[in-house]
């Protein structure tokens, strides 16, 4: 009986061998997808990258040139919107096909796309060891960035799913989302009362609301561009209500994001905002990925490590290109006298042409020092007195000043 029953527990056993093989290439079916997605997002940031410089290429033409006409009539700011159009869209769609904590870091690729942009059309004339000098931390950022993308790919989170309705409405209402949405808002209105009542105009305080609107902003993303790539595939999921609420949450996150932004880029120099905003947005959206859509659900220890120091090599080579860029210079109220030509004379004997900005400011006229010979004062017109009105009534007093130019 023993010997009878083995050749039955054989054939029990071999589809469940088969049902074990046949998941094999469904797994390496996801390391495509996470390729396809990454692929995507590159190709979106590298877009949006070049799209925003030929924009400001057609504004600095413009300003540059007699030209009357106004930007959105030139060919080249049209082309520029097309590519940034195009570009969101990329990487719009690369949110669907890969884990939303392996799409937020690659914005990386713009900062180094925009790093080699500059380098290459740079219009100021340099010698090779000025230019090793000033740009050797852009190079080096470069490649850190580049390696940190690397090992982003290569180590990124596995896990797939289909972004239905269903599985969307389960993960909003998981209590790990929902504890970390009560972390969230708390902080954020922590953050917005010191900003708005206490002044506190810090850029980290800034760029944090930022950062918590765009958690938010990436997980409505990744929501709605998974249920319509499936409605593509044959299975409709615009008729769930949760669409919609996803699509407003990010309509609305991205508007107030956008104002944010506004903000800090009118405090604050937009190298320091693309360093920081970069590492805080990107520590916050990871964090928001792994709780909403348990990315790193099922991961071992090694590839957590490597992705964790794959952030931080991006991080650091975002640090150090955004570190190199020049800064911008204040606009001054005035020209320099002696920095134009044939003007250099006027400041031998120590005399003041132009007003200083700590003293009192008077654009347009000489500042009127007691030490200054009188050839400098500024003019005074004569007044005219004139009386209006009947006799009996004294008209205002004026004081009469005149003016007298010695040759």
């Amino acid at each position: 009986m023993e010997g009878g029953s083995s050749p039955n527990l054989q054939l029990q056993q071999l589809p469940l061998a088969t049902a074990a093989v046949s998941v094999q290439p469904h797994t390496d079916s996801f390391s495509y997808k996470n390729l396809i997605g990454a692929l995507l997002a590159i190709f979106g940031h590298l877009v949006i990258s070049i799209a925003l410089n030929l924009q400001k290429y057609s504004h600095i033409r413009l300003a540059g040139s007699k030209d009357p006409r106004a930007y959105f009539k030139t060919k080249t700011w049209w082309c520029g919107l097309f590519l940034l159009v195009l570009g969101e869209l990329g990487v719009f769609s690369s949110y669907a096909f890969a884990p939303l904590s392996l799409i937020v870091p690659l914005s990386a690729v713009s900062v180094i796309a925009s790093a080699i942009i500059g380098i290459i059309f740079i219009k100021e004339k340099w010698k090779p060891k000025d230019f090793l000098r000033r740009y050797v931390l852009s190079f080096v950022g470069c490649g850190l960035a580049i390696v940190g993308t690397y090992l982003l790919i290569t180590f990124g989170p596995n896990s797939h799913e289909k972004m239905t309705g269903e599985n969307i409405t389960r993960h909003l209402v998981s209590w790990p989302f929902l504890l970390y949405m009560l972390v969230e808002i708390v902080l954020f209105c922590l953050l917005l009362y010191f900003y708005k009542e206490k002044n506190a105009n810090y850029i980290v305080v800034i760029l944090l609301l930022v950062a918590l609107l765009g958690s938010m902003t990436v997980v409505t993303v990744k929501a709605v561009a998974g249920m319509i790539v499936v409605s593509i595939q044959g299975n409709l999921q615009l008729d769930y209500p949760i669409f919609y609420i996803m699509l407003v949450c990010m309509i609305a996150t991205a508007i107030f994001q956008a104002t944010f932004l506004a903000q800090a880029s009118q405090l604050y120099d937009s190298s320091q905002i693309a360093s920081i905003g970069y590492i805080l947005s990107t520590t916050v959206a990871i964090t928001a990925g792994a709780t909403f859509y348990l990315d790193f659900t099922g991961e071992d220890i090694l590839h957590i490590c490597m992705f964790a120091l794959g952030c931080l090599i991006a991080f650091l080579g975002v640090f150090l290109i955004t570190r190199n860029r020049k800064k911008s210079v204040p606009f001054e109220p005035y020209i320099s006298m002696d920095a134009m030509p044939g003007m250099q004379n006027m400041h031998d004997k120590g005399i003041a042409v132009q007003p200083d900005l700590k003293a009192s400011f008077s654009y347009g006229a000489l500042e009127n020092n007691d030490n200054m010979p009188e050839i400098y004062t500024p003019a005074t017109l004569p007044i005219v007195q004139e009386q209006h009105g009947s006799k009996g009534v004294s008209a205002p007093p004026y004081r009469v000043l005149e003016h007298s130019k010695k040759e």
